[in-house]
């Protein structure tokens, strides 16, 4: 075979049955049927043409199969997870699967999957493979690859300049479809995120807070305070009880009110994922400061640790993301919990096991000062939601028990949804009892803060899970429960009376406020602290 028919034969079927999703997206766009077909055309001699010329770039001997074949495995299981969640494949998605861990790509794992790459790469990969390609000496070949490259602008700039008006207009409404096109989009992803991430992961970290030190509340303290940070997963606003949605998802925390808990209903998230969230969420950075990129300051973790205070993070997810590399930290990995952890996967609850312990064995001088500790939960992690709830507190039946959510009744998926929500509630529950008991014993002055990460999508407009760039992501994926919850010991230390938290809870908040907030709430004192960002302040006496 020559390469030229390897190089077309190629892109023809990328452009078809490659793009698929992009296809039947364009087409439910509206429109007159005659301006649609133009549209199609124009945009598939576009994609052709830009296919064609990549491939044509790769045309080398033992280069162009291999790297075609990676192209079309790309393109397949990019077509899978666009048709069957919605999403689109941009930097931030692809950086959030180069941190997937076992776990999570087991959940993804589906029959359907296996159907679709089938169907896609196993055509074009029989076709380019069943044949050896006869290729010329490096600088006829060079000539020819330059030609076919030369061959496939011009038809890309002819499908340009025939389709200029509606092309424009197109991605100028639609910008997600520059983030459907087989495989550019991954390529464009994968040199975007090469090009802005590894020049930062090999700087140091520019330090933050170096002025960082102990407030006055410290000087003769009768008890150290205690926080507990609650890193949620995937919970979004509209399902939380305690914004009122109409189902019961938060009967614990409801209880806690009475005891002094705040809920914040008008909350937004750093990004739709959570390598971006997370991280932004410790950032000294605001969002529009460039929180949401590629850490290159120390964060808030870093700042206790250099006031003096014990911190320790504890992971029952994919990792930390970065945030606790300086600090002691644990996954629930190591346990093997008989209840809470079965198949490598553990409960939430288990985050709680052993705590008293774990505490004890921070080092005994920071410990007396205060702790700050950090629960990553695994939440309501999908697609596999009904993995994410013990048997017996299954609240909503009869629920999806499938990872491929368009097999599921809508009715049936949300019920394995809001089981997570309701389990996320139980686990803070059992928090809060845990740091009531502490302050009861008079060990330490207690409190609490969770915020969920991101939100997550449903089926709405035909999206689920998240990870939709964040410019144009909807607001189910972007609005996020927080709550926060003060032992009375913590309240008069601080200042910070429940009642006037709750006058205020229905502000605009943000993740942005984290940062700020603890570094309020812990009295710790530095110059990169911005009281304007602490949702704390305007309650606090003196």
């Amino acid at each position: 075979m020559r390469p030229a028919h390897g190089i077309w034969g190629m892109a023809l079927w990328l452009v078809v049955p490659g793009n698929l999703p992009l296809w039947q997206r364009v087409a439910t766009l509206g429109g007159q049927p005659a301006q649609q077909a133009w549209l199609l055309l124009v945009m598939g001699g576009l994609v052709l043409g830009a296919t064609a010329a990549l491939l044509s770039l790769l045309a080398w001997p033992r280069v162009f199969r291999p790297l075609a074949t990676l192209l079309v495995l790309v393109s397949a299981f990019n077509t899978h997870f666009m048709w069957q969640y919605g999403v689109v494949i941009d930097p931030t998605m692809l950086a959030n699967v180069a941190q997937t861990d076992a776990r999570e790509v087991r959940d993804l794992l589906s029959l359907r999957l296996l159907g679709t790459v089938l169907l896609v790469a196993g055509p074009p990969l029989w076709w380019i493979w069943r044949r050896p390609l006869v290729w010329r000496r490096w600088w006829p070949q060079t000539g020819r690859n330059l030609l076919g490259a030369t061959v496939a602008l011009l038809l890309l700039l002819g499908a340009v300049l025939a389709g200029y008006q509606g092309l424009a207009s197109l991605m100028r409404n639609h910008k997600p479809l520059r983030y459907m096109i087989n495989p550019l989009n991954s390529v464009y992803a994968a040199t975007r995120l090469a090009a802005d991430q590894l020049p930062k992961q090999a700087r140091v970290l520019q330090p933050v807070g170096e002025d960082a030190r102990l407030g006055a509340s410290y000087a003769q303290q009768q008890r150290p305070p205690l926080l507990v940070l609650v890193v949620g997963e995937t919970a979004r606003a509209q399902n939380w009880g305690l914004n009122g949605y109409a189902r019961a998802t938060t009967p614990e925390l409801a209880q806690w009110q009475s005891k002094g808990l705040v809920n914040f209903p008008d909350v937004r998230s750093c990004g739709t994922n959570t390598q971006v969230s997370v991280p932004c969420i410790f950032s000294p950075l605001t969002r529009e400061q460039g929180g949401d990129q590629t850490a290159e300051h120390q964060n808030l973790l870093d700042v206790l640790q250099r006031a003096g205070l014990a911190v320790l993070w504890l992971d029952n997810q994919s990792g930390c993301k970065g945030v606790c590399d300086r600090v002691p930290n644990a996954s629930t990995r190591e346990l093997a919990l008989p209840g809470l952890c079965e198949g490598g996967e553990c409960f939430d609850e288990a985050l709680l096991h052993g705590l008293d312990e774990r505490i004890a064995a921070l080092d005994p001088q920071r410990r007396a000062r205060g702790v700050v500790l950090v629960l990553h939960q695994m939440g309501s992690h999908g697609p596999a939601y009904f993995r994410r709830t013990p048997t017996a507190r299954k609240a909503f039946l009869p629920e999806c028990s499938s990872n491929t959510l368009s097999e599921c009744a809508p009715e049936q998926l949300l019920n394995a949804y809001d089981n997570s929500i309701t389990y996320t509630d139980h686990f803070l529950g059992q928090t809060l009892q845990w740091l009531q008991t502490q302050a009861d014993k008079g060990v330490y002055d207690t409190g609490l803060l969770y915020f969920s990460d991101h939100g997550e999508s449903l089926g709405e407009k035909g999206l689920y899970l998240h990870g939709v760039p964040y410019a144009f992501a909807p607001e189910q994926q972007t609005r996020v429960p927080m709550v926060t919850w003060l032992s009375a010991g913590l309240q008069q230390r601080s200042g910070v009376r429940a009642d006037c938290l709750r006058q205020q809870a229905a502000r605009p908040l943000s993740h942005d406020h984290v940062f700020h907030s603890v570094l309020g709430l812990m009295n710790v004192k530095t110059t990169v602290r911005n009281p304007a960002l602490d949702l704390y302040a305007p309650c606090a006496a003196g």
